[in-house]
Formats: C-alpha cells, sequence, structure tokens
C-alpha cells in the first residue's frame, strides 16, 4: 500500500517488535496449539512452563454415552486462542462464551493449526456439565500434504503419532480427538491411515475410558480428498475403526436417512454436519440452523453443529447475550434438552458465564473491573427464552451489572407483578434422587421490600406420584392448597458488608423422591390493608425486582473439608521471581512470581476447585507493633483452578517491606475460606531488583516474620546464592571453623 507522504508504514519510532514466543520462558500462562510434526514428536510442550497451568482441573462426571441422537459442538472463533487463551482470565467483559451446555453432548475445539488443544477453560465447564471435549488434528494444503507423508510413511511412525496425541489427550484432561485428514493421500498409505486411526482409538479407549475418536468426512478410502455429505462405502471403513463420523455439511435431505441405514446399529455415531455460517450448508444455517436439526432429528442420528461463534462474530442485533439465548432457543425448540443437573449432591451454582464487570466473594465486592475467564462458569440454570416476552411481566436475566453474591453473576428478576399471583422461572431440570438423609437447600436473595423470592420444587416418586414443594420465607397464606407442602426457611444470616444479601436455608426428606425440578418463585407478600393495595396502584400491580446469588444442596451429613493453613505448603520457587524497575519511577518496582501450593501429606489430586489469590502489602512501621509491620488490604489477583498462579507485573510501591501472598480455598458446595485462616507465603523486598532471595518450605515456621524481617533475609546473599558464590561460602564456613577452635584454647592462655 502506498503511503500519501512517500515514507513508509514503519518509522523508528516504531516500538520493536516482540520477541518470538518460547513456552520454556516463564510468562502469563496461555493456551496455543501444536503447528509442526518436530514439536509434537520432540515432547516439547510437556517442557513448556504454560504445561501444568493447562491441565483440565474437572473430570467428567459421567463417560457413558447416550443411546440417542446426540449433538457436537465444534468451536470455530476467528482462528481460536483468542480470549479463551489467557488460562487465568482476561479483561474483557465481552468475551465470546457459550453456556447452553444441557443442550450438547460433545464440544469440539477447532483451529487451522496442525494439533489444536482445547484451552482447560472449556474442558472444565463442559466437564461440569457433563460434556465431553475433543481436540483436533488436521492436515492440510501443501504443509499438510508433507505432513502427512511423514505421518504415514510406515507402520511404527502411525503408531508413534497416534500415541503423542493420546499422551496430550490424557495429560491434559481432555477426551479425545477429532481427525480431519483434508489432502490427497497415496493409495499405499491407505493401510497406515487406518492404523492410525484404529490404534489412536485403542489407546485412548483403554488409557481413558469414555474417550471418543471422530474421523471427519474428507478423504476416502482410495486416497480422494471428496466429501462424500454421507455416510457410504468411500468413507464407512473409517467410521468402522473409530468413534463416529462427522458428515460435511453440504448434504440433501434424504442423506441422513441414508446415512443411517449405512451405519445399522450405530447410527447415533453418525453426526451430520450443519455450518451456521450457511455456507452451502442444508437449509442455509444461520437463524435456520432449525431446518437442518429437523430433519437430523427426524431420521434418528446425531448432528455436528460448526461455528455457533456466527452469533458473535457477526454482532448479531441487538446484543449477543439476546442473540445467543435466542439462537439457542431454537435449537432446544428443534433438538431437546440433553443434560439434567444436578445429578449429585453436592451441587452449588452461582449462575455466573465466566465473564462480567465485577467478582464477588460472599457478596463483598473484590474486583471492580471487566473480566472473562470460561472456568469459572457456575452451572448454568435453564432460563427459558421468551422472544415475545410482555414488558409489564417479570424479565429474567442472569445479569452482569448488578451487584453479585458470588463471582461475577446472578439471575435478576424485575418488572410488575400482580397481587396475589406469583411468576415461576425454570433454573434446573434435575435428576437427584433422594436418599434417606434430609436434603438442605440454602440460598442469597437480594430483593426489595415488597419483592420475595423462594424455591419451587418438583419431584416425582418411582411409583410417578408427583410432589410440589414450596420453600417461602413469609407471606405464604396466599399459597394454601397451591403446593402440597410450603416450608419456611430460616435466615442463617446477613452477609458482614452492607450489601443486603441474606442468606436462607431449608431442609426436606423425601426418601424415594427423585427432584425433578427446581424453579424460582417470585411473589409479593399479600398487603395487610386496602390502603397498600392503593399505593401501589389501582390495579394492583407494583413493581418487582429480586435478586437470587446463588444456590447450595447437599445432605446433612455433606461438609466440606476446608483444610487449615497449617496442612498446605506455599511455595515461590527462586528461578521463577524475577524483579524490575517500574517504568518511569525511581521507587517502585515491578515483581512476576510463580506460586504453588499442595498438601503437605503428599496428596497431589485436586482437593478444591478453585482458589482465589490474594496480595497484602507490608509495610515497615517506625513505631513498632506485635509484628513491626503495617498490614494493607488484601488485593484480589485472581483465581486459579489447578494448584499454581502466575502474578504479572504486580507493582510493589516504595517502602513496601515485604509480600504476603494468600491462597483462599473454594469448596465444591460453594463454602470459601475465610481469608485469615488461608494459607500464605511472604516474600520479602528489600533485594536487588535483579534477583529473587524467597523459597517458602513452611510458611508458618521457617519464613517467621521478626520486626519486618524474615530470618532468611538476615543471611548475607552468598548464603541464598550458593551455586553463584562457591568460593565465599568456603571462605566462610572456614573463619567459622577457625573460631571454634580457637576459642577453646584461650581458656588456657596464662
Amino acid at each position: 500500500m502506498s503511503e500519501s507522504n512517500g515514507h513508509q508504514s514503519s518509522t523508528t519510532n516504531d516500538p520493536p517488535p516482540p520477541p518470538p514466543f518460547d513456552p520454556s520462558e516463564p510468562s502469563v500462562p496461555i493456551s496455543y496449539p501444536i503447528k509442526t510434526l518436530k514439536d509434537l514428536e520432540s515432547r516439547v510442550y510437556f517442557d513448556s512452563f504454560h504445561y501444568p497451568f493447562n491441565r483440565s482441573s474437572v473430570p467428567l462426571q459421567n463417560a457413558a454415552f447416550p443411546d440417542r441422537p446426540r449433538m457436537l459442538v465444534c468451536h470455530d472463533l476467528q482462528g481460536g486462542y483468542v480470549d479463551d487463551k489467557w488460562v487465568q482470565g482476561g479483561t474483557n467483559a465481552d468475551a465470546y462464551a457459550i453456556w447452553h451446555w444441557y443442550l450438547m453432548d460433545v464440544f469440539v475445539y477447532f483451529s487451522h493449526n496442525l494439533v489444536t488443544l482445547p484451552p482447560p477453560c472449556w474442558t472444565n465447564t463442559a466437564h461440569k456439565h457433563g460434556v465431553k471435549v475433543l481436540g483436533t488434528f488436521i492436515t492440510e494444503w501443501d504443509e499438510g500434504t508433507a505432513i502427512t507423508n511423514e505421518l504415514l510413511s510406515t507402520k511404527e511412525s502411525a503408531h508413534l503419532y497416534a500415541k503423542l496425541l493420546k499422551d496430550l489427550a490424557v495429560g491434559l484432561g481432555f477426551d479425545g480427538w477429532l481427525i480431519n485428514m483434508e489432502v490427497k493421500i497415496e493409495v499405499g498409505q491407505i493401510p497406515n491411515l487406518k492404523e492410525f486411526i484404529n490404534h489412536l482409538t485403542d489407546i485412548m479407549h483403554s488409557s481413558l475410558p469414555g474417550s471418543l475418536v471422530i474421523w471427519y468426512d474428507s478423504v476416502t478410502i482410495d486416497g480422494e480428498l471428496k466429501w462424500q455429505d454421507q455416510l457410504n462405502e468411500k468413507n464407512k471403513p473409517f467410521f468402522d475403526i473409530c468413534d463416529g463420523i462427522y458428515v460435511n455439511y453440504t448434504w440433501k435431505e434424504d442423506y441422513p436417512k441414508i446415512s443411517a441405514v449405512v451405519a445399522g446399529d450405530r447410527k447415533y455415531d453418525v453426526y451430520m454436519g450443519i455450518d451456521v455460517f450457511g455456507r452451502n450448508t442444508f437449509g442455509g444455517g444461520q437463524w435456520n440452523t432449525n431446518v437442518a436439526l429437523d430433519v437430523i432429528k427426524k431420521n434418528d442420528v446425531s448432528v455436528a453443529i460448526f461455528a455457533p461463534g456466527w452469533i458473535y462474530e457477526t454482532k448479531q442485533p441487538p446484543d449477543f447475550q439476546t442473540a445467543h439465548n435466542r439462537w439457542w432457543s431454537l435449537v432446544e425448540k428443534s433438538w431437546g434438552v440433553l443434560q439434567n443437573y444436578p445429578k449429585v449432591l453436592p451441587f452449588y451454582s452461582n449462575f455466573d458465564q465466566g465473564r462480567g464487570s465485577h467478582i464477588s466473594v460472599e457478596g463483598e465486592q473484590v474486583l471492580k473491573s471487566p473480566w472473562n475467564n470460561i472456568s469459572s462458569q457456575g452451572f448454568q440454570p435453564f432460563l427459558k427464552f421468551d422472544d415475545n416476552a410482555n414488558p409489564d411481566g417479570i424479565q429474567v436475566i442472569v445479569d452482569f451489572k448488578q451487584a453479585s453474591y458470588s463471582g461475577g453473576g446472578n439471575i435478576t428478576f424485575k418488572g410488575t407483578l400482580e397481587d396475589n399471583t406469583h411468576f415461576i422461572a425454570k433454573l434446573f431440570q434435575a435428576e437427584l434422587r433422594l436418599g434417606d438423609l434430609p436434603v438442605i437447600f440454602t440460598y442469597s436473595v437480594q430483593s426489595e421490600k415488597n419483592s420475595l423470592v423462594g424455591l419451587h420444587l418438583e419431584l416425582s416418586s418411582a411409583t410417578k406420584e408427583t410432589k410440589s414443594l414450596l420453600l417461602a420465607s413469609k407471606g405464604t397464606n396466599q399459597f394454601s392448597g397451591k403446593f402440597d407442602e410450603v416450608i419456611v426457611p430460616r435466615q442463617v444470616k446477613n452477609t458482614p458488608t452492607a450489601s443486603g444479601w441474606v442468606i436462607l436455608e431449608s431442609g426436606i426428606s423425601m426418601t424415594g423422591y427423585t427432584i425433578t425440578g427446581i424453579n424460582a418463585l417470585c411473589y409479593r407478600p399479600e398487603p395487610k390493608n386496602r390502603s397498600l393495595i392503593l399505593e401501589s396502584g389501582s390495579d394492583g400491580q407494583a413493581e418487582y425486582f429480586a435478586v437470587l446469588g446463588d444456590i447450595t444442596i447437599k445432605t446433612s451429613e455433606q461438609h466440606s473439608d476446608i483444610s487449615q493453613s497449617s496442612s498446605w505448603l506455599v511455595e515461590a520457587p527462586v528461578e521463577y521471581i524475577k524483579w524490575t524497575s517500574s517504568s518511569g519511577s525511581q521507587d517502585s518496582k515491578t515483581l512476576n512470581v510463580k506460586l504453588s501450593w499442595k498438601l503437605k501429606d503428599g496428596v497431589n489430586k485436586p482437593v478444591f476447585p478453585k482458589f482465589n489469590i490474594y496480595v497484602k502489602k507490608l509495610v515497615k512501621n517506625p513505631v513498632g507493633n506485635q509484628d513491626g509491620l503495617l498490614e494493607g488490604t488484601h488485593d484480589y489477583l485472581g483465581s486459579a483452578q489447578v494448584q499454581a498462579f502466575y502474578v504479572s507485573d504486580l507493582i510493589v510501591p516504595a517502602g513496601t517491606d515485604s509480600l504476603k501472598f494468600s491462597i483462599q480455598m473454594c469448596s465444591v458446595d460453594g463454602r470459601i475460606q475465610k481469608l485469615d485462616d488461608a494459607p500464605f507465603f511472604v516474600l520479602g523486598t528489600d533485594i536487588s531488583p535483579k534477583i529473587s532471595v524467597s523459597r517458602n518450605p513452611n510458611p508458618h515456621l521457617s519464613e517467621k516474620i521478626i520486626w519486618g524481617w524474615r530470618w532468611r533475609d538476615l543471611l548475607p546473599s552468598p548464603f541464598l546464592h550458593f551455586p553463584e558464590n562457591l568460593f565465599f561460602l568456603i571462605i566462610i564456613i572456614f573463619v567459622i571453623c577457625l573460631i571454634f577452635f580457637i576459642s577453646p584454647l584461650s581458656r588456657f592462655k596464662p
């Protein structure tokens, strides 16, 4: 492109290009693909600084696959690895997310890189909702031809690369692979291609029961790159040796039926493709995606929906949240709900979608800036989208702007409600069988005085007897005869801040029954006299506003064990501590440090689904108190799903004596450890900006603060940097020994 002033677009004032990404160097943890066969074969990914952060922490609860038509959703958004690449979360409150997990069975993370590894945020959240996650292995174009020739050069090479893919899936905790060979293959290499697919399927199944290998409809058994748009004799040999086939998008109306016949008793392993962008896809995709869904459903095969991010990329009006809900409501109407929850206890949801403008912990805001992290999604509610919602009724939304009790979201109910009426909103479609122990429901509510929220439970017995229970705090006389039982919950506590949250708790005992539905019930208390009715308006209507913050369901014996800080070992390895002088300031420093923690008893398996990370900057007190320090406030740094966190570019003001990093445990039932009880690590700051001196073998003993100093800070630096100061250390030891030798002799001096 020519410039009107005759100069090149770049000038000497332009900043230098960033250095090439080196995954072995410490940096903010990211997810990234493997782009070459050499990098795959060398297993260099497992040596990456980023590898431990990319391991998913949420196991799939039920690996069994349902015997019914299934839905596979293939993510394809702007080439992949956008906002979701930031493992510890990003700063874009409008980042893309999916929250209709109850409508799908399989989620594929897709990009046009050789090996696409799903960012752990997708695996964590999908697994929480019972959805399997696959990575993608793709070869395409001329480069893909060369890769394919090397991969399939021998039977041994086919086995080698299959094993490498298996190791990645098992190591990172996702559930298998979509294999997409979009290149022409020599006929003589077809046996090795089949060997690759068959071996990958076998070792995935043996290493990870319930895992999947799915073949994409591209290369035929003759080696031709020719999409069939159906299951037939040209691609069935590949289908026969793996777990399913993803059929190309340009199929015709009778192809699902033909494919079902060819598949026989494996018809549910045929996934008919739909491109949401509508590129020659049956029905046109986009807002007509349900046209293809209806045909597929009628012919009793499965479906693969490609690129639902079309809504986000094309900025469908009026906004992403509304358009996203509307599009998925069309999918639900055609295909139906596939995942039910809760199924097991304890169960907890704060309705978080993994993005927002703030983060709260037990009603107190700890972050007041935009953020995103799909790993933070709570169980998503089954909220019904109504395109023709009555503006005078109750609107139900997952709200990011209204203050939250936990995380960054909540369910807000607002509108108008008439006297002596109520409004029911579906929260969860459950499959929760009740045993002998009572089940405890705890939920947080914030509302205006004339706006009340209760929980409505639907139950069914083995003999198909149904019951309807209402948990409601007050003003329940109006529900006489409308429910089988009305239970008044007790108020557990008000939150410690003046945020207005109220915590309510109820117990039920219904042995042999199954909870099939959990709903929110909005109502207003009955006015005590007519004057109150007149105040609300002549028609008996009044403004209604209430917020449901979170919900916990557990038995009376399920008490999460929030371990005491003394049970944990928190470390910051010296090699991962980096101090630099802050730009534009001679008085402050910037810190990068990797924190890690583990139980002292050696148990390394995840015991908590989430950890909140805080820092407190301690300032030396010239007057002096018990610790010799003045403590600042706890600043929220972020959350982690693994037992490690990388603190990046933390500004440490002048005068800061040390930094106290606290790791707050968050249990599976929503309980949060008291911050004062959380394990911590103290890092001194009175050091050269280019060196680091802190490793904490026991944050309670060996790092004890004495008048603003840790005992290690009192040691000369040679003791702390043995490899760099060996000679000096030998001299010090010699002098000490000499003193000990001379001292006894002095007693006998005449």
